[in-house]
């Protein structure tokens, strides 16, 4: 573990007493996990119950890691989540320490005292940006105040961007944790920048400029961003939409922005506006796509895109495509993205090869070399030879991105550097601190890959711009592939151009191209599964009788039609060309031959003998390390590693700083940083706004910390509530009001507290109370039961039918049921917006549907969820329905129902309807209940009886004969003699 700087201790020695409660913002990269495990080692004692609360499971582990490399290990931290009984959880709150739990576990347990709240010594709240009146944890705050007023509670962020939307933000998250101390560290802070400052590392700054085939890409891309932005404006000219530019739509958090805005009128909006919002992620995902991609990854997806804008997933036409896809903009990116993989001469034409043997033929082992190394050497000459599988008339271009040229520069230089390094050291000098371990990062795990395999297959005598043509061209191979497989798959009548399962995963990267989880198209998502690969002999093919060639790019007026067509075209010349050769090598694997075909001999010793050269461990200045960006765990990397040399093969802000720390934090260190970024593209523009809206962020957190208000906590008063004076009934004394020592309380389902209605009940002053309800999600009164539906949850109940059984209970056993139909707060209060919901308004075929013009089929889910609430009613005509326009809502509407009502009793209404449930009790006696189901004449019916009078299955085995016959009375009542049972081994008839 790292040594603290100065301003870490600072901030310790700040917020370290447990007499005091706050808020910590810190900037990001700057070590907040290190700040938090040296709090909890401090807490560290069986003495004290310290609760960390809101971590993800990654950051869980990472801490619980972190504390046992400074000494935290017994018990250390322990993770409490839904697999820990209740028996369990309570004995681990006795024993104190350090527990991580869910916030959800943690409601339940503290709604039913199974947690010592009055001994908690603090809660430390992760993430305390996403803190809001709607959270689990402001009602943890709540319920943690109401019985604990000395324990502290220390939340932490460091996501300063976003506590800015809204009125006060910051004064709204410190009122629902109750805090009223809030301490704020930006970069720019005089403490932080006087600890970073002292040793700076040795930062080389490379601009690499883009090709010109990448910047004409870019500026369109660009040009289409503009022009939509433009046409959403244009189409919602009565909205507020300034910050709708291009500089935050570089930013992934600008969809949630524009969807936020366009939220309360999305039910309003056309099919346009709502095709430009989605455009406007496609098009930043392309700029990201255009400087991580390979130009045949990126020239595959924008295929991919115009198919899924041209064809729905079932097929037909698509009725409300993209915009900018028929711009002239859009024309250049898809032909500029076209030549930076390859050219096609139109005169040409391509010869079908002839069929050879692979196993007798020497010639086609040595074309089987060529394909493995793309290039062969003759004398000592290098000489580029033609694969011979690439069809004639086309010219491969395979332009490789700038950086990875400037890549093998920089580790060239880093090479020669250590070699030097090395030279000059004496023996008797102490050894350097560091290792000569290169350390490259970049934004992905599958930038990572494609970089590992560059580095793998680099060749470094080739001229600048050649020296991944291996790996390029084995790309280009699989690219060929894939182009067959879609002819395939349209003459079997399937539109979509996902990459079919099977031979193309390789591993090199290229797997991931069209389907990686990169927010692609919906059509890939939807696939269908491909059918079954038809067998084949193993051969190799070259020369014979030409064939057709793709046609040359289309003019710069064709269509969007044209496109398609000229990409069809192409994948069948290419279909026709691979089927020629036998599909490569073999249906099973067709890119085998690209593979490694070396072979270990076991039986010489070869393998004892190459052991260490091939798996052995490598030396530091040998190892490349290639690693994508991380959260505070690069923190302890780094710490591990102690790289003399890092790489930054994309920009970013954050592990810029956790250099600054890494350097700071080892004296005499020398580290040099490689900071590669593409001069004046989006990639530059987005480092430098996130800086400014980073700074910006901690100026306004800063300027209202200093205007700000501090509120007023209302100690809430144990027992009888605010409401406690009330009518109990009308017909008492004209309806006297009398005092009521119950509270106002709500019996919660405990499914429920998935959902922000529980925390709201509570902070309107009523006692929730958690328990496994049978009939209903929540009980008002004695006579009231309520069934809380969520507009999507209705939708998939009426499809499941679990909506009429629930209905059907809630009518037997409640004079007053009633089904709550709640929509979100900045949604549309409409019943039109189910037509959004595609993931569960599926037409089910029983409902009559409208045509469209295009031939597809649409369900008007309005209108069949109104009928689909009118037949409900019908069938159930004591069900009442509350239409809610949000959580605040309901609350209000609980109040109103409860008035002038007594209060429900929790164990009559965990008791009704369990006997009619077969799964209740399943888990307590499992086994023992499944063993009796199988017994003959045990029923759904009769098991609650027998299980009632019998405690253990062995007491059932040693009854006789008349025991049995008394026990099981209801069983036999009936059966006429159909059923045996049979009793320590002797069967016995029933009477």
């Amino acid at each position: 573990m790292s040594t603290l700087l100065p301003f870490h201790k600072a901030i310790l020695e700040q917020i370290h007493d447990p007499a005091t409660s706050e808020l910590l913002i810190l900037a990001r990269g700057l070590g907040l996990r290190r700040i938090i495990c040296t709090l909890m080692k401090i807490y560290d004692s069986p003495q004290n119950l310290v609760l960390l609360v809101n971590a993800t499971p990654e950051e869980e582990s990472e801490i619980g890691e972190e504390l046992g490399i400074m000494g935290c290990r017994k018990p250390g931290l322990r993770v409490v989540g839904y697999e820990t009984g209740s028996k369990d959880r309570q004995d681990l709150y006795k024993k104190g320490g350090l527990i991580s739990v869910t916030s959800r576990i943690l409601v339940v347990d503290m709604l039913q005292g199974d947690i010592p709240t009055h001994l908690i010594t603090g809660i430390l709240v992760m993430h305390a940006e996403k803190v809001t009146p709607l959270v689990l944890e402001a009602f943890i705050v709540r319920l943690y105040r109401e019985k604990n007023k000395n324990g502290f509670l220390k939340a932490f962020t460091d996501q300063p961007e976003h506590i800015t939307s809204g009125l006060s933000p910051l004064r709204n998250i410190m009122k629902e944790l109750q805090l009223r101390k809030v301490h704020i560290y930006p970069r720019f802070q005089e403490d932080v920048k006087k600890s970073l400052e002292r040793r700076r590392a040795d930062v080389v700054e490379l601009s690499q400029p883009l090709t010109e085939a990448m910047a004409d890409i870019h500026h369109a891309i660009i040009q289409c961003m503009s022009t939509t932005i433009s046409e959403l404006k244009r189409s919602n000219a009565t909205l507020d939409l300034d910050d709708f530019n291009v500089e935050n739509a570089y930013f992934r958090s600008f969809d949630v922005v524009v969807r936020r805005q366009l939220d309360s009128v999305w039910h309003k909006v056309g099919p346009r506006t709502k095709q430009l919002v989605n455009d406007l992620g496609t098009l930043r995902r392309l700029l990201y796509y255009l400087l991580t991609y390979d130009p045949l990854q990126f020239h595959a997806y924008l295929e991919t895109l115009i198919a899924s804008n041209s064809t729905t997933a079932s097929g037909g036409v698509k009725q409300h495509q993209s915009p900018w896809l028929l711009t002239d903009a859009a024309h250049i990116i898809f032909q500029v993205a076209k030549r930076r993989c390859y050219t096609v001469s139109s005169g040409s034409k391509v010869k079908l090869p002839q069929v050879i043997d692979l196993v007798d033929d020497e010639d086609a082992w040595q074309a089987l070399d060529e394909i493995e190394n793309g290039h062969a050497n003759d004398k000592g000459k290098q000489k580029e030879t033609r694969p011979t599988w690439l069809p004639e008339g086309m010219e491969p271009v395979l332009e490789e991105l700038p950086k990875w040229n400037l890549l093998a520069e920089i580790l060239q230089e880093a090479e020669e550097e250590m070699l030097r390094h090395e030279s000059l050291r004496k023996p008797i000098t102490a050894p350097n601190i560091g290792s000569n371990t290169v350390l490259v990062m970049a934004s992905s795990t599958r930038t990572c890959g494609v970089l590992t395999e560059f580095l793998s297959t680099i060749d470094h005598d080739a001229p600048n711009g050649t020296k991944g043509r291996r790996m390029m061209l084995r790309k280009l191979r699989l690219y060929l592939w894939w182009k067959s497989k879609l002819a395939e798959r349209k003459q079997d009548g399937k539109s979509h151009f996902a990459l079919p399962d099977g031979p193309g995963r390789v591993g090199n990267g290229f797997e991931k191209l069209y389907g990686e989880g990169d927010n692609i198209s919906e059509a890939l998502k939807k696939k269908d599964k491909v059918r079954a690969e038809r067998a084949a002999s193993r051969r190799r093919v070259r020369g014979g009788a030409p064939a057709a060639v793709p046609r040359d790019a289309s003019s710069k007026n064709d269509s969007q039609a044209s496109v398609m067509g000229e990409i069809q075209n192409e994948a069948e010349t290419f279909a026709q060309y691979w089927e020629s050769q036998g599909g490569g090598t073999s249906a099973e694997s067709p890119l085998t031959l690209a593979d490694d075909l070396t072979l270990l001999d076991f039986e010489s010793g070869a393998l004892e003998s190459e052991f260490d050269e091939h798996y052995g461990l490598l030396a530091p200045e040998q190892t490349v390390l290639v690693r994508a960006y991380s959260d505070d765990t690069d923190d302890r990397m780094l710490a591990e590693i102690q790289p003399k040399f890092i790489v930054m093969f994309e920009p970013n802000m954050e592990f810029i700083r956790r250099i600054e720390v890494y350097k700071s934090s080892h004296p005499g260190l020398a580290v040099r940083v490689y900071h590669m970024v593409y001069g004046n593209s989006c990639e530059e523009h987005k480092y430098l706004a996130g800086i400014r809206k980073e700074k910006e962020s901690f100026e306004r957190l800063i300027k209202e910390r200093g205007s700000m208000l501090l509120p007023l906590y209302e100690e809430r008063r144990d027992g009888v509530s605010d409401a406690v004076v009330k009518t109990i009934s009308t017909r008492i004394a004209g309806g006297r009001r009398e005092l009521s020592t119950q509270p106002s309380q709500v019996i919660v389902d405990m499914r429920e507290f998935r959902s922000t209605l529980p925390s709201l009940l509570h902070a309107s002053n009523m006692l929730v109370i958690p328990a496994t309800l049978t009939v209903g999600d929540y009980i008002i009164t004695p006579e009231i039961c309520v069934e809380r539906k969520s507009l999507s949850d209705l939708i998939s109940s009426f499809n499941s039918g679990r909506l009429y059984t629930q209905c059907e209970l809630m009518s037997v056993h409640y004079k007053t049921p009633m089904l709550l139909i709640e929509f979100e707060e900045d949604k549309a209060f409409t019943l039109d917006v189910v037509s959004d919901i595609k993931l569960y308004a599926k037409p089910t075929g029983k409902y009559p549907t409208k045509k469209k013009p295009g031939g597809g089929t649409d369900s008007d889910q309005a209108v069949l969820l109104q009928s689909k609430i009118c037949l409900l009613m019908l069938t159930f005509p004591r069900v009442r329905i509350i239409w809610s326009s949000s959580p605040y809502a309901t609350a209000e509407i609980f109040r109103d129902l409860k008035m002038n009502n007594p209060e429900p009793d929790p164990t009559m209404a965990i008791a009704i309807g369990a006997d009619d449930d077969p799964e209740v009790g399943a888990g307590v006696n499992a086994a023992a209940e499944e063993l009796l189901r199988c017994l003959p004449g045990i029923t759904a019916k009769n098991i609650k009886h027998v299980m009632n009078r019998i405690s253990t299955v062995r007491e059932l085995c040693e009854m006789d004969i008349f025991q049995v016959q008394e026990l099981l009375d209801v069983m036999y009542t009936g059966l006429h003699g159909k059923h045996s049972i049979s009793v320590n081994g002797v069967q016995n008839l029933p009477p």
